[in-house]
């Protein structure tokens, strides 16, 4: 196979992108207000002061500015680990026997093994600039918690994570790690909140949702002098910092004279397809190109392929803004013996909003075994073990190589490998042993988290 195309394309520190790219600034229609659920009013910006840093609230809000300047503090932070490479997978290619070209773009360079860090490092820089004292948040599978830990050890800001308790007892060595960096972490639901208590109250035995884990990050971030919350995936702005992916990525493949013709991201809350997508979104936005976009997310937890687009809360607890987005309903669990993260019952509303417009072409729903199947093929290939979340998106590259391969089309794939899978080792071990269970919910558990969606008179009735 000819190998003229480099393995891995670098970018120096010197050519990083300086600027973050917003999307909805190109977007042909915006996605729905946020409402405040006290007064089913679409949110101003001094509804969300008292839960977030006043620069991220702008940002939150901010539809017309196409480009942000990125703080040279925070500049400084990236250029630890960033610029990260895009890779040609070679070998894979090979193994699969595909004329199609596999590119994948590498976020797991860092101590947190994921793509996390890229907005972790902004939103603790705006934190500390405001003079805040410590931060909230919550975390799934554990690489968000383990990002802002590092941030705000970096920053010098206290921190406070609230992990989903099944993710707590399946992943502990990401507390250990968390808390080398100085954060607290308290398993979600817990004992520490208002919220906490009554959902243990109403499900004593449950494992926990990130919809629970942030309730608690919230009241905490609300009730503590000099703390505000911030969240690793959902939010616009989430999407703004993660834009440095697809510029990055944009720049390199213009490096090689080369360009997606699909582009794969997984898909929990929408930080990491957000990222990967970004800049070439932004050309068919525009009417310059038409890749095809692949958001891929597990079957036990389908917001995309079997949700609902409507108004819900962003968290179980019903304390949060109401957002337009597909969802599950803020009261569904996804089960506890999904080990892939991607646990979250609503997708961003940006992403919501160009998979509902048709910009985002396709939502895909894999089981967890075949994950895993692709995961070890990956790793076998590639030499490195793959996040679950990440290994989402490989399995979709697969898919649609071997696609190539039955017609003979030799496209050009670029998915996120958005970190590495050291921390995950108890599932593989589940996968390897036979014990890992693909659980898809029956449509009467999907109605009972429906069922929870807010009414909101003359929008959603």
């Amino acid at each position: 196979m000819s190998r003229k195309v480099p393995k891995r394309v670098f970018l120096t520190e010197d050519q990083m992108p300086t600027k973050w790219y917003n999307v909805r600034a190109d977007m042909k229609e915006q996605h729905d207000p946020y409402i405040n659920p006290g007064t089913m009013k679409p949110i101003e910006l001094e509804d969300l002061l008292p839960v977030f840093c006043t620069e991220l609230a702008k940002q939150e809000g901010d539809c017309q500015t196409r480009y942000f300047d990125i703080p040279e503090e925070i500049l400084d932070f990236y250029k630890i680990y960033r610029p990260s490479p895009i890779v040609r997978a070679y070998e894979l290619e090979k193994a699969l026997d595909t004329p199609a070209k596999i590119y994948y773009k590498f976020e797991g360079n860092n101590t947190s093994g994921s793509h996390k860090l890229n907005t972790a490092a902004a939103q603790t820089y705006y934190a500390k600039k405001q003079n805040l004292k410590g931060l909230t948040t919550e975390t799934g599978a554990g690489q968000w918690g383990t990002a802002m830990a590092m941030a705000t050890a970096y920053f010098g800001l206290d921190l406070i994570v609230y992990m989903v308790k099944c993710s707590s007892e399946q992943k502990p060595y990401r507390k250990a790690v968390i808390e080398t960096f100085g954060a607290q972490l308290i398993p979600s639901p817990s004992e520490t909140t208002n919220v906490g208590r009554e959902i243990l109250k109403n499900h004593p035995n449950t494992g926990g949702s990130l919809g629970c884990a942030i309730s608690e990050a919230v009241e905490k971030a609300v009730t503590t002098e000099g703390y505000r919350y911030v969240l690793g995936s959902v939010l616009n702005q989430v999407l703004l910092h993660q834009s440095i992916i697809g510029e990055e990525c944009k720049m390199q493949m213009e490096m090689i004279d080369e360009y997606p013709d699909i582009v794969i991201g997984c898909a929990g809350g929408g930080s990491n397809m957000g990222g990967v997508m970004a800049s070439f979104m932004q050309d068919k936005l525009l009417g310059k190109t038409n890749p095809y976009f692949i958001a891929v997310e597990p079957a036990s937890c389908p917001t995309m392929t079997r949700g609902k687009y409507a108004y819900d809360f962003c968290d179980t607890g019903h304390i949060t803004p109401l957002a337009k987005m597909y969802t599950l309903g803020a009261d569904f669990i996804p089960s506890p013996d999904h080990a892939g993260g991607l646990r979250y019952h609503g997708m961003s509303p940006v992403l919501s909003k160009l998979y509902h417009d048709g910009f985002l072409d396709e939502a895909r729903a894999v089981v967890q075994t075949e994950v895993f199947d692709a995961a070890v093929q990956f790793a076998k290939y590639e030499t490195i073990l793959p996040a679950p979340e990440s290994a989402h998106a490989i399995l979709a590259a697969i898919q649609e190589a071997n696609k190539c391969k039955e017609s003979g089309e030799a496209k050009t794939i670029l998915f996120n490998l958005s970190g590495t899978g050291n921390f995950d080792m108890g599932a593989y071990t589940a996968y390897r042993e036979g014990k890992m269970k693909n659980y898809v919910p029956s449509d009467e558990d999907l109605a009972q988290g429906f069922a929870s969606l807010p009414k909101i008179p003359g929008i959603q009735e």
